[in-house]
This record gives structure tokens, sequence and C-alpha cells, in this order.
């Protein structure tokens, strides 16, 4: 048996913060694997299922995050589980938007939810951290974490989760390494642009080099030939001017 716990507040007013993504990780993965109907247990919801042919836990801890430690440590102690039978989902500050990265144990990383789990469990456990992102500025990540995500996120969060979801086999397996490649590999491939644009522009027609010419030609206009006369009164006075006989 193993335990994925999806880390968030509880209540309408925050499921679209970016605080909220492991809650969302959970629900994509109950979706996915036809997970059972959430019930209340631990100061929780939990939902069962199997994936890979292991029977999973999902808890989504309704404790409020700075407090999430007391319902997984209480699920925790009752299915008599080790810390490596652990996979948090949470959200990331220290990770671009879209990005997933895997790690066993650690620190809190400023994570008010690890560092609740961290008292009440042992820290070798997995933590499957979700990027959303940092706005820039220390004074700003409060109101950034608390916040919602703008539409425009849709773009990379619904293909996210979905791949999370699709992928959760690896996180049962203990696949990381594996784990990590297909969410890159499946996001880039699913939002990279397609069609016209992806086509390389056309080559510029090679241009022919001018005639080589000297440089007092060059300089010279293009005028038009002036055929001299050879007989008549122009032609008398030119040779007169010319000294020709």
């Amino acid at each position: 048996m193993l335990l994925f716990a999806g880390l968030g507040n509880p209540g309408t007013q925050y499921q679209n913060n970016r605080h909220n993504v492991g809650y969302m990780a959970a629900d994509a993965i109950a979706r996915r694997h036809s997970f059972s109907p959430w019930t209340k247990k631990f100061k929780a919801l939990i939902a069962e299922g199997t994936i890979a042919g292991e029977k999973i836990i999902l808890i989504k801890p309704q404790t409020f995050m700075n407090l999430s430690g007391q319902s997984v440590g209480e699920a925790m102690r009752f299915y008599k589980l080790a810390p490596s039978d652990l996979s948090v989902f949470y959200d990331e500050l220290d990770l671009a938007a879209g990005k997933v990265r895997v790690k066993i144990g650690g620190g809190a990383g400023g994570h008010n939810g690890i560092r609740s789990i961290d008292q009440h469990i042992p820290k070798d456990y997995r933590r499957v951290r979700i990027g959303i992102g940092h706005p820039g500025v220390k004074e700003m990540v409060h109101g950034h974490v608390l916040g919602d995500f703008a539409k425009a996120d849709k773009e990379w969060l619904e293909p996210l989760l979905e791949t999370i979801a699709d992928n959760a086999d690896l996180v049962a397996r203990g696949d990381d390494a594996g784990f990590m490649n297909k969410v890159t590999v499946v996001l880039r491939d699913r939002l990279q642009p397609t069609g016209a644009d992806d086509t390389p522009p056309p080559k510029a027609p090679k241009q022919q080099a001018p005639k080589a010419q000297s440089h007092i030609r060059q300089a010279r206009p293009n005028q038009p030939v002036i055929k001299v006369p050879e007989t008549g009164p122009m032609a008398a006075m030119l040779k007169k001017l010319l000294g020709k006989d």
C-alpha cells in the first residue's frame, strides 16, 4: 500500500490558488484512475484505488496547509506505512511554472505544508514538486502563492495535471527519473506550436555579383554613346577645332 498526499487549503475560496496545485494533482489522479468517491477520515478527504497493481490511498488534508502533517502523520500511523511509502504533491516557488521535479528527503524549502509533515514523520519520503514560478520580489510571494492561477496558465496547467495523472504509475513504482522525463517530453510535445510556423523560411535566391569593372568605368555614369558626324557643317567645324585636315 502507498499513500499519495496532495497539499492545499480547504474551501472554495482557495480551490484555484497556486498553493492548491497539490490538491489539483490528487483530483486528476483520482479521476484518471477511477478512484473511489472522496470520504472524510484522518482530518482529511481520502479516496482509494489501484495504480500499477499497487493499492493507493489518496489524501487531501483538510487542516489547512500549515497543519498538513497532522492528517498525513495520522494516516501513516494507521496504515503502518514507512516514509518510503509516501509521495507528497505540492507547489514549488523555486521551480519555473510547469516544471516538475522529484526528490527523496531534503529540507522544507520554506513550504509550510512540508515543514508540518517533517514534524510528524521522518523526512525521507518522496516529494513531487510542481513549479508555480516566483514573482521575483519577496514581498509579492504571499499574494502570488495564495492568488489564483491566471487564465493563460491553463495552457500549461491542464496538460501538466493530465500528464501527472497519466504517469502516476511511474511514481508508484519509484521510477522518479522516468516520471520526470515523461512529464517533460509530453508537455514539450503537447505545448509546441504546430503548422506553418514550424516550417523554416525559404532561402533567399542567390544574387549574382555585378560584372567586374575598372574603377574609372565604375565612377562614370552610364551615358549614351554620341556618333560624330563625318560630313556637313558640323563635321567641318569639329575638324577645324581638333586641327584635323
